[in-house]
């Protein structure tokens, strides 16, 4: 199994794009602010990133020390070159993979990430099958794009290779039947600099003052009109201590 040739080409040049590379500066910022609130507190031996684009989120994480030893893998040429480029000092190995195989043995990480990866993934639970052979926890995190527009999102989404979509309840329930425990879940808004950087100042702030409002007054109910995204820290079943 691995990724079809029509992704391969969606994303083989991505991260080649400034005003790409500049928007994934802005979320990984974002990304580190939710897995600080999310992960229990402590300093992780080894992290892989998988999905990891173009190095952004390791770039943060190396800045807060959250893991001694960053790994990576990545589906795109573009990705890796970029990821290589920015000479992390933690950072042992840059690899290119297929999508669903990453050539590491059983339980070699001690943390696997996959950043707004899921969304991207055809076949989702063989992907989650294969990052938690290797890692021994893992944090996922998704847009929560199945909102009463989804029909939005979805041609907006197709864009950029989104084929999947989620509620919270139906993330929850795709790591569960993937033989994963959730052990923490959270509903996050989009920080107030990215919704500036989509939006512009004036508009991204009024969206990203009623996202926060509406998740605040409405926590169940928000994410079903509005687009947040989910992060959830997960342990195979069979392996539950932190």
């Amino acid at each position: 199994m691995k990724i079809s040739d029509k992704f391969s080409t969606v994303y083989g040049d991505y991260y080649r794009d400034q005003q790409v590379l500049r928007k994934r500066e802005i979320s990984g910022r974002q990304t580190i602010s939710h897995l600080l609130s999310i992960l229990p507190k402590k300093i992780f031996d080894s992290l892989l990133d998988v999905g990891a684009g173009d190095g952004s989120v390791l770039s943060e994480i190396e800045k807060t020390g959250l893991a001694k030893n960053l790994y990576a893998v990545e589906i795109s040429q573009s990705g890796c070159e970029t990821i290589a480029s920015r000479e992390l000092k933690s950072l042992r190995s840059v690899k290119q993979f297929d999508g669903y195989r990453i050539q590491d043995e059983n339980n070699v990480y001690e943390l696997g990430l996959a950043i707004h990866v899921l969304e991207h993934v055809e076949h989702e639970r063989a992907f989650l099958s294969e990052i938690s052979r290797v890692a021994q926890f893992l944090y996922m995190e998704v847009p929560l794009e199945l909102t009463l527009s989804v029909n939005k999102a979805i041609k907006t989404g197709g864009i950029y290779g989104h084929i999947n979509f989620y509620t919270p309840e139906t993330f929850v329930n795709l790591l569960e039947t993937a033989n994963l425990k959730v052990i923490n879940f959270k509903v996050f808004s989009n920080t107030l600099e990215y919704e500036c950087f989509i939006g512009g100042k004036i508009k991204g702030s009024i969206k990203w003052f009623i996202r926060k409002l509406f998740l605040y007054i409405a926590p169940h109910k928000a994410p079903f009109f509005i687009t947040y995204m989910g992060g959830a820290f997960c342990t195979k079943k069979e392996s539950d201590t932190v």
